[in-house]
């Protein structure tokens, strides 16, 4: 297998992280949700003087390129959120590898890279979602000793929208008693 080097994102890699963002959201049969794209990223994980996110990439030299194929082919994105129980954090909102390339231990060598880097920033905890259905990503995160927070604790994860949060911030709803 040729070497696959994990390095941190630059500005010139938002079109194929944009790519693998899309490609993610079809296998989360999600497509319609994607609204970013590499213009966002660039702005917000490289022009902002506190970037909302860090990301790593994995990429083939030019040597482990078949075909002329992407040479970048797997992300791993994160950010900070906080705990007021235990403090500073990180989320790992995506990792992801291209289908073909898969099964190879890139997945394992973008979350050790995330762990190191979640462990070099004094985090004290790495914290992702992973949908229900998705027993291959569940046995993934959990083969490398994630806990699941769901079954242990009993966490339930939820969200507001932009609708929803206009109707949150206009006042009490006053219907439910």
């Amino acid at each position: 297998m040729a070497a696959v080097k994990i390095r941190p994102a630059q500005p010139e890699d938002c079109e194929d992280i944009m790519r693998m963002i899309k490609e993610l959201a079809e296998y989360e049969k999600l497509p319609e949700q994607v609204k970013n794209t590499a213009e966002g990223l660039r702005r917000d994980g490289f022009e902002q003087s506190s970037p909302f996110f860090k990301c790593l990439v994995a990429e083939f030299g030019d040597e482990g390129r078949r075909g002329g194929g992407p040479a970048v082919v797997g992300y791993a994105l994160s950010y900070f959120t906080y705990s007021t129980w235990k403090g500073r954090a990180l989320y790992l909102e995506d990792l992801y590898v291209m289908p073909e390339h898969r099964g190879k231990g890139i997945g394992s060598r973008l979350l050790a890279a995330v762990a190191e880097l979640s462990a070099s920033l004094g985090c004290s905890h790495l914290q992702l979602a992973v949908l229900d259905w998705n027993s291959p990503a569940i046995a993934f995160y959990l083969s490398r000793g994630a806990r699941d927070l769901s079954q242990e604790e009993g966490w339930r994860i939820f969200r507001f929208l932009p609708d929803d949060l206009k109707r949150v911030a206009s006042g009490p709803d006053t219907s439910d008693g």
